[in-house]
């Protein structure tokens, strides 16, 4: 395929270019650890051949990341997977998604899309923040992933939310691939998950015609993704406490990788993906009269509806509210033995919070927060579904 050059720094590997990656790889001492770690006992010229026979990054994944995955959803999870109902499996998408996992949220979409029958994988938003190490940087290239530019001065912002916009419409449109982009840049820590409107602006920089017909042409997918453990909560919680105590913290590049790491291995429990309708039905009926910065407001709005609605939730969820609010009101959805066992579990990740001045009554209202927050945002969601529909039927009268 012909990709304009524009492209080349952001993209992903083409079919052509991987032989000469590869090369790049396999050389790399890092790289070599790497494989020696994943894959103990094997050489590395099994490995090469191995990789040098995929000659696509779809035969790569399939080759290589979809086997990792598919032995990490059995040592790390109770199970992962996706309910697709709503969408084609023949069409294209750009997945919106709220954001928990540094490496697997896109990973376990990639896996769960071929698991539910799509033909393809998708396309990886990362950011470049992510991408120090050269070798990781090739290799997540090979795994059809492309940059999100960061930490630019104001001018080149635009320049490079543009062409990443220009770029993601020629992913769905030209490459007929799909797309996975958070809902907002970075993981909402507390799981508090709402879309930026600034992701909905960056989208409608590229495309052609009103902000709607840019959107739509995107075909938006808003995906609920519920983890019922999170490995990475006592990191986070301790993110929270370094940002309250310690003026101009901020996160390092070790801060990531630790990050990384600890969600790949860290048990998970069950894992379940939903996707919600495409928007595009709902984003033609919007009324383009109304202010630019109204209109992203509630398309934003409508997409973390769809997303809120669409979680499972599971005993930890109801627990951490009841904890956090001081009520019982959701006992009625966990056992004492849930109970119990949460409660272990949260002393467990605050235990292993090793830190100066460690305030374990905020580092433990941190921890229930990210619980309960899916269920808040789950129950505002209904109530306003419920909402909607008592307005409908007070719209007509019975028994006249």
């Amino acid at each position: 395929m012909n990709i304009p050059s524009e492209f080349d720094p952001i993209r992903p590997f083409e079919p052509e270019e991987l032989a000469t990656v590869y090369d790049r790889l396999l050389a790399d001492p890092q790289f070599q650890k790497a494989l020696a770690y994943l894959y103990p006992g094997e050489k590395l010229e099994d490995i090469a051949t191995k990789m040098k026979a995929c000659k696509t990054n779809l035969e790569f994944q399939k080759a290589f990341c979809y086997p990792f995955l598919q032995r990490l959803v059995q040592r790390a999870t109770l199970g992962c997977d996706m309910d697709a109902s709503a969408i084609s499996i023949t069409h294209r998408y750009t997945f919106v998604s709220n954001h928990r996992d540094i490496v697997l949220d896109s990973a376990f979409l990639d896996k769960l899309l071929l698991d539910v029958g799509f033909s393809t994988t998708c396309e990886i938003a990362i950011g470049d923040n992510l991408l120090t190490i050269p070798w990781v940087k090739d290799l997540v290239r090979i795994n059809k992933s492309f940059t999100v530019e960061r930490a630019l001065h104001s001018s080149e912002m635009l320049r490079a939310s543009k062409r990443m916009s220009e770029y993601m419409h020629f992913a769905v449109k030209q490459k007929k691939e799909n797309i996975w982009i958070a809902q907002r840049q970075g993981r909402a820590k507390d799981s508090n998950d709402l879309t930026q409107p600034a992701i909905l602006k960056m989208m409608v920089m590229g495309g052609e015609g009103t902000i709607i017909d840019r959107l739509v042409d995107l075909h938006i997918v808003p995906l609920a993704i519920s983890y019922e453990f999170d490995p990475c909560d006592y990191l986070k919680a301790r993110e929270f406490q370094l940002k309250r105590d310690v003026p101009f913290w901020k996160k390092t590049a070790e801060d990531d990788i630790e990050s990384m790491m600890t969600g790949i291995k860290g048990y998970k429990g069950h894992v379940h993906y939903k996707c919600a309708p495409c928007i595009d039905d709902w984003l033609k009926k919007l009324d383009l009269t109304q202010p630019k910065n109204k209109l992203f407001d509630a398309i934003a709005k409508h997409i973390d509806h769809e997303i809120h609605r669409n979680y499972r939730l599971y005993p930890n969820n109801y627990v951490a509210l009841d904890l956090l609010e001081g009520n019982k009101d959701h006992d009625d959805m966990y056992t004492k033995k849930d109970k119990m066992r949460f409660e272990q579990y949260i002393a467990g990740q605050l235990a292993k919070i090793n830190m100066e001045n460690k305030d374990v009554p905020f580092l433990q209202n941190c921890l229930l927060t990210m619980y309960a927050y899916p269920a808040k945002n789950f129950f505002t969601a209904r109530e306003e579904e419920n909402s909607r529909l008592r307005n409908l039927l007070s719209k007509f009268s019975f028994g006249k």
